[in-house]
């Protein structure tokens, strides 16, 4: 069944994903360096989260809100979709390359909601940027430091005009797109595009009607 394996090992890493995915403050974040802007989305994610009771309850609708307003103008999330996807986005029609990106964000948002409940006394190091001025695509490489083993969490952005947006992100060692290719790949071979869509959906339905994720 889609996206029924390695489910714990994705929780754990949209978890730790989480931490730089959702900044709070009102403050306007600069984007004109990668690693300006991972720095200041961090720190202003992990401040809010130990702050914010409903965040850390798992408020699912507070979490979407909050993500559609200052997380996405920071994302190219069509490229993040369109690389699970893989080969076959190219044969999406419009509406349902639409369906998907609308779906898979659904899918990751409930998954934030119950990991965000764990955060608790976290702290996120960056290291140090290794790239040209000329670079186009860079990958900005950070750890989440708690109690436990620190966790590797890297970036990779985009530069988008004099912009940098985030497309992919990794937690030790495991690429947020690699992780649902082949189980995508799986049920769109088996039911096609709109198969895909309907599981995806059928899947958010059950989440929200309080089904196990």
């Amino acid at each position: 069944m889609i996206l029924s394996t390695k489910r714990t090992a994705l929780k754990a890493l949209l978890a730790a994903a989480s931490l730089a995915l959702l900044p709070l403050s009102s403050h306007a974040v600069d984007a004109s360096s990668p690693d300006g802007l991972i720095r200041q989305l961090s720190i202003e994610t992990i401040e809010a989260v130990k702050s914010d009771k409903a965040i850390q309850g798992g408020d699912v609708s507070k979490i979407v809100s909050l993500v559609d307003t200052k997380v996405m103008p920071h994302v190219n999330f069509q490229r993040m979709t369109s690389s699970a996807v893989g080969r076959f986005w190219r044969q999406a029609s419009p509406e349902q390359q639409k369906r998907l990106q609308d779906e898979f964000k659904t899918l990751l948002m409930r998954t934030y909601a119950g990991a965000l409940a764990q955060v608790k006394d976290q702290t996120i190091a960056l290291k140090p940027l290794r790239a040209s001025a000329e670079d186009t695509e860079v990958v900005v490489k950070t750890e989440v430091r708690g109690k436990g083993d620190p966790i590797q969490l890297d970036y990779r952005l985009e530069k988008a005009g004099a912009v940098w947006k985030i497309y992919d992100v990794n937690v030790l060692g495991i690429w947020l797109a690699d992780q649902y290719r082949n189980s995508f790949a799986q049920e769109i071979g088996a039911n096609g595009i709109d198969g895909l869509i309907k599981a995806l959906a059928d899947k958010n339905q059950k989440a929200a009607a309080g089904g196990k994720s």
